[in-house]
């Protein structure tokens, strides 16, 4: 008698999927900084100058709401084994990412194209260490306390527990990231502090209204299945 494979539901194949696709891309997106309008402009009133943040964010904040929805769907444990794979996908895109700068490029290609794929995909070890380290921290921290909570609170009040997790996983991270890659290098203090009131804002404003729109996809892609 053979033994019938267990099927993966639906929206954890799917939500897996989406999860490892945004731990590749933050990593890219974070070579640009971006300013977002009225939110600049908190950084003169607490004595920084106009606030600025690394677009890796929104893909950051996509694998915290992604990981937050899992918890809720499929629970805790299987939330964080989602985390300890999305290690996969970025130790995999790293490692490729220093086989293709080693490898001499085209000598017809765009020198511009060129120096600035190098400048852009380039990162020193400690940026690569701490990427890797405040990535595993806080989004663990994140499932633990979504997880946490819905424990202590039950199945309601999703975008406070959504909202609250991923507020503190964002000040950790930034703490563990900022520190590991740059403390010694330059002066970190207003990095800090202009990161942190950043993310707090935007994960304050982002998540609790997406990770209903992403549970609610999760549910509508279970009921679907045959």
């Amino acid at each position: 008698m053979t033994q019938s494979t267990p099927a993966i539901p639906r929206s954890l194949f799917a939500l897996s999927i989406f999860y490892g696709g945004m731990v590749c891309i933050a990593g890219v997106l974070g070579n640009k900084q971006v300013t977002l309008g009225p939110l600049s402009a908190i950084g003169p009133l607490l004595g920084l100058g106009p606030l600025a943040i690394e677009a890796g964010i929104f893909a950051f904040l996509l694998l915290v709401i992604v990981s937050s929805a899992v918890a809720e769907l499929h629970g805790g444990a299987i939330a964080n084994r989602l985390v300890q794979f999305g290690f996969v996908p970025l130790i995999a895109s790293i490692l490729l990412s220093l086989v293709v700068l080693s490898v001499p490029a085209a000598a017809d290609m765009d020198p511009a194209r060129r120096d600035a794929f190098a400048l852009m995909m380039g990162a020193t070890p400690r940026i690569w260490i701490g990427g890797i380290i405040s990535y595993g921290i806080s989004q663990t921290l994140n499932v633990y306390v979504f997880s946490a909570l819905k424990g202590r609170e039950g199945g309601g009040l999703l975008w406070l527990r959504a909202g609250a997790a991923s507020i503190l996983s964002q000040i950790v991270d930034t703490l563990l990231f900022v520190s590991i890659a740059f403390l010694g290098v330059f002066p970190i203090r207003e990095l800090l502090i202009g990161q942190m009131v950043m993310k707090v804002l935007l994960s304050a404003l982002l998540v609790p209204p997406l990770i209903y729109l992403v549970v609610a996809i999760g549910r509508r892609l279970d009921r679907s299945s045959p």
